[in-house]
């Protein structure tokens, strides 16, 4: 069960935007509420609205798993301001998840260790969906961070969207510099 109904707990809530060459069909808006006291853990909540059709994989054993992006999928990215290497988490509401470090730009892929799995839950409550992350941050690089939000949305009808942020021109592009968006100052600092 979900901790809580999201308005109530006082996190910072993003709006995501579709990108606009991959419309959805009936999901309406995509929200991320980050919650945080530091970064020791991070609760994500993604908010999918009008996600009567959505595409949930089958609930599957918590874990690490490969290619969760192929259908529904909640995904943050995690760099040092201005820095070249990144880290890259998905979440699946099928309780699966994967985490990735980079080197550069979509080089040098490896998986990224996590101290503790991240726990996911899902509910639905009308025409939403809820996926929660709850996931320590510890072993991310720094404090002072710029932070990629983004979704991959698939539909019953074959519709797939993707929402982030911010997006680049051209195709729709998770691991681009405009996706980091988010800035997060570093702890201490106002």
């Amino acid at each position: 069960m979900l901790r809580q109904a999201q308005h109530e707990r006082g996190g910072v809530v993003h709006r995501l935007k579709c990108h606009p060459d991959t419309p959805a069909n009936a999901v309406s808006a995509v929200d991320v509420e980050w919650l945080a006291d530091d970064l020791s853990e991070v609760l994500l909540t993604f908010a999918v609205t009008g996600a009567e059709g959505l595409v949930v994989p089958a609930r599957a054993s918590p874990g690490r798993a490969d290619e969760l992006w192929r259908t529904t999928c909640f995904e943050m990215f995690w760099r040092t301001r201005d820095a070249a290497a990144y880290v890259e988490m998905n979440f699946s509401p099928s309780c699966r998840w994967a985490a990735y470090a980079f080197d550069t730009y979509r080089s040098g892929m490896r998986c990224h260790a996590m101290p503790v799995d991240p726990h996911i839950e899902f509910a639905r409550e009308d025409d939403r969906f809820f996926v929660e992350v709850d996931v320590d941050f510890s072993t991310l690089p720094g404090d002072a961070a710029q932070i990629g939000l983004s979704a991959v949305i698939e539909e019953t009808d074959g519709t797939k969207s993707y929402w982030a942020l911010a997006h680049p021109p051209g195709k729709p592009d998770f691991h681009h510099e405009a996706c980091f968006a988010l800035e997060l100052p570093a702890l201490g600092q106002a």
